[in-house]
């Protein structure tokens, strides 16, 4: 994740963060996923206060453009939302469908 530049480090966060919405809630422990990665990121303060406002509200769906994403950055990108998705332990079907579409999307 070090390798990311922080346009893509950010765009990491957005993708996170709107997968946590997908069940129209974001739980205590996607929350508690979030803040470690930023954490792990070392993303600045400026950019710790944005993703704290993608939590509070999803960003919007034309900032999670899944074919933006490089293609080199594309299985972090995956296996960090799986991980999101499933920090609190339950897939629930819109996390699942979303979850899936993206993959599609990715390639």
């Amino acid at each position: 994740m070090q390798s990311l530049s922080r346009d893509d480090r950010l765009s990491l966060m957005r993708f996170v963060c709107s997968f946590a919405w997908a069940d129209f809630e974001v739980q205590d422990q996607e929350r508690s996923f979030i803040h470690k990665l930023v954490s792990c990121l070392e993303l600045e303060p400026e950019e710790m206060r944005q993703v704290e406002e993608w939590i509070k509200v999803p960003p919007a769906p034309e900032e999670v453009d899944p074919t933006r994403i490089p293609k080199h950055h594309r299985k972090l990108f995956l296996d960090t939302v799986e991980a999101v998705v499933m920090a609190d332990g339950v897939l629930d079907p819109d996390e699942a469908e979303n979850l899936a579409l993206f993959k599609e999307l990715l390639g």
